[in-house]
């Protein structure tokens, strides 16, 4: 693969139900680029995480995929309420979902770190009142 391939979806933040589905997409066409299960399990866990925190959070925001040759980099970007203090929203546990999303099954405050865990570098970027930028990389092993 010489260039870059670009996949973009918007994260609708009304609807649980389709949460998920850029990563669902994500996953058939890294599969169909014969990439090993193990770098598909690891974008689509990110993914995943990050939309359904785009809907929880965010009111839903934009998620852009691109495959290079030796990397994969998500970022999701909305603009919500942005995050107050990034260092305590990255521990385990953590969470501002409010309870009627923990009813849900949701908000258990493991998104972010599960994000992280499974790319090989995130950054996120985040005002307060303005939104969320979160970058992460995953590599792929030649």
């Amino acid at each position: 693969m010489s260039e870059a391939l670009t996949f973009h979806f918007d994260v609708d933040g009304e609807n649980f139900t389709s949460a998920g589905q850029a990563s669902v997409q994500v996953k058939k066409n890294l599969r169909q680029l014969g990439l090993t299960p193990e770098i598909i399990r690891r974008v689509s866990i990110a993914m995943y995480e990050g939309e359904i925190n785009m809907v929880i959070h965010a009111g839903g925001g934009m998620a852009d995929v691109t495959v290079n040759e030796d990397t994969i980099e998500i970022v999701l970007t909305d603009h919500g309420p942005g995050i107050k203090d990034i260092d305590q929203a990255m521990q385990e546990g953590f969470s501002t979902a409010p309870d009627s999303i923990r009813q849900l099954g949701f908000g258990a405050g493991m998104g972010l770190p599960n994000m992280k865990r499974y790319t090989d570098h995130m950054h996120i970027a985040s005002t307060v009142g303005v939104g969320t930028t979160i970058t992460m990389q995953v590599n792929i092993p030649k």
